[in-house]
């Protein structure tokens, strides 16, 4: 796997999961419980994205976001 040290990257993967889910931007949004702005602008890699917004998508879509030291 490869590591994710983007914001683009971030949201590509984002993107990813929620289609392999079958799930469009709205319903992933209702589901999160935040705007369909903020969905579309976090899976273009919008560099200021909210952190706390964007976990609980990442914690919705059932993906765990792991930090290590490179390397390792």
């Amino acid at each position: 796997m490869s590591p994710v040290n983007t914001v683009s990257a971030i949201g590509a993967a984002i993107r990813a999961e929620r289609k392999r889910q079958r799930l469009t931007q709205t319903m992933l949004a209702d589901l999160c419980g935040v705007s369909l702005s903020f969905i579309s602008n976090l899976e273009n890699g919008k560099p200021t994205t909210e952190l706390a917004k964007t976990l609980n998508v990442i914690n919705t879509l059932g993906l765990d976001l792991t930090l290590q030291r490179r390397g390792e």
